[in-house]
């Protein structure tokens, strides 16, 4: 079991180890720098990764849900997709969160007032 755990281990620690490299650099005087390629091939965060409640899809939709004026709260998974129809205007939303707080859905829908999005991880996702 230990050298299950050794190897695996090992694996981790390689797999997410990066590449430095030493170079000159011609624009300040031939001096040489230390550069972490793999950091430069990164690229920035996409407005859906960094949206906090989630973004629009055009994907599958799980479920449709209609808020009227007795509507309280609404229940999601983390990562589903719903139609969601409010005042006669519909929205697919995608509940990639960051986390799983409680939010208004006035948030993202405007005539959503006093109605509060609770998010539950995704099964799919919990450890165990």
């Amino acid at each position: 079991m230990k050298t299950k755990l050794t190897k695996l281990a090992l694996i981790v620690a390689l797999s997410t180890a990066t590449t430095v490299y030493a170079h000159e650099d011609y624009s300040e005087g031939g001096s040489l720098h230390w550069i972490s390629h793999a950091a430069e091939s990164r690229s920035e965060p996409t407005a859906n990764q960094l949206a906090r409640y989630g973004y629009t899809s055009s994907g599958a939709v799980a479920r449709v849900v209609i808020v009227d004026s007795s509507t309280k709260y609404l229940n999601v998974t983390r990562l589903e997709t719903v139609q969601i129809k409010v005042g006669g205007k519909s929205v697919t939303w995608m509940f990639d969160t960051l986390g799983t707080a409680p939010f208004p859905l006035s948030k993202i829908i405007p005539g959503a007032e006093g109605v509060t999005v609770y998010v539950v991880e995704n099964p799919a996702y919990l450890g165990g």
